[in-house]
Parts: C-alpha cells; structure tokens; sequence
C-alpha cells in the first residue's frame, strides 16, 4: 500500500490510546500514517512516546489563549502545515469549538469509556458503577458539535463485575479501547481512501 491517510493525534497526559495508534499504524499494510502528535500540555508523557518513534510533535497551550476559537485555530492551522487528512482525539481534555468540528466533519474520531449514548461525559466509568448497571465499554465516534453524540463506529462490551471499583473497571475498558480504536482508524481511513 503506498497512499495513506495523513493522520494527527491530540492528546492532553499519556496518550495510552496514542500508544495502541502509533503501533497499529508501523505496520505497512496499515491505512493510516500517523504525521503528528499534539498536545495542550507542554507535560504530556505521550509526546516522549511519539518522539521515540519518529513523528513530529507539537505543543499549543490552551492557558496562552484569550478564548477557545483562537486556541482551535491555532491547532487547525498547526494540522494544516502537516497536511493532515484525519485527526485522532486521544484522552484529549479540551471541548472543541463548534467551527473546528464543522470543518473537520466525517475526519474527526474519538473514543470514549462507555457504550454511547449512554453515559456521555467525563466521568463515564464511575455513572456506570454508579447507576449499577451489569455491562458498560467503549465506543469509538466521529467527531459532531455535541460532546459523546457523533455517528458511532465501533463498540465494544466490558462485564461490570461484582467487586469491580473505578480503578479496575477503568483498566478493563482502556483493555478493550486499545483494540478497537486501532480497527477504527483502519476502517474510515479505508473508507477515506476509497473517495479519493
């Protein structure tokens, strides 16, 4: 395969998620190259990760910006000059601007710890222990105005045990985030790649 989808990644701590792209993305058969990997955080441990694999990084600090459109537009023309075609959001701690996600309608993912459209939010994991539900997961997502709302495109089951608590549930659904998101990302830059 020698075209592939220009993918950035946008993280905002470890970008465990990142991790499971980045390998995902080394073999060649794989649709996706991953061009770039941006954070808010200056901190962000998963900037060492992508380093160490030879992509470019870069850092855009949401506290240097008067208000979040000026902080999107930064970030769009960063993915711009890397001519990214998709973008990856992984474990990125920003609500986006409505105008970044119109212009990046249908090129936009996400993932998120709960089976959508239930449990929307950031606290995800703990309403499901909460509400006592038996089965909770992950979905991966495009990307729309409304946090958690956008065309799903994969899920995924976890079992809610019995003695499970934040901690434990937490592990087994990033277990099964780091599986699907890599598939995910298989699957629209296919889809991508079939359009052009």
């Amino acid at each position: 395969m020698t075209r592939k989808i220009k993918t950035a990644i946008l993280i905002s701590g470890r970008g465990s998620n990142m991790q499971a792209l980045i390998k995902a993305s080394l073999d060649s058969d794989f649709p996706a190259q991953i061009v770039l990997v941006l954070s808010n955080k200056a901190d962000a441990t998963g900037l060492k990760f992508a380093e160490q694999n030879d992509i470019a990084t870069a850092v855009i600090e949401h506290k240097k910006f008067a208000n979040r459109q000026d902080f999107d537009q930064k970030i769009d023309e960063v993915l711009q000059s890397y001519q990214v075609e998709l973008v990856c959001l992984a474990g990125f701690m920003r609500i986006l601007s409505p105008q970044l996600v119109k212009k990046w309608h249908k090129k936009m993912i996400n993932i998120h710890p709960s089976l959508l459209p239930n449990f929307k939010g950031a606290n995800a994991v703990l309403d499901a222990l909460n509400a006592q539900v038996k089965i909770t997961g992950c979905t991966t997502h495009f990307v729309s105005e409304e946090v958690d709302s956008g065309e799903i495109i994969l899920q995924s089951q976890v079992i809610i045990a019995s003695d499970d608590n934040l901690a434990s549930l937490s592990a087994k659904i990033l277990d099964q985030e780091h599986l699907i998101y890599p598939h995910s990302l298989k699957i629209v830059c296919e889809n991508l790649l079939k359009k052009i």
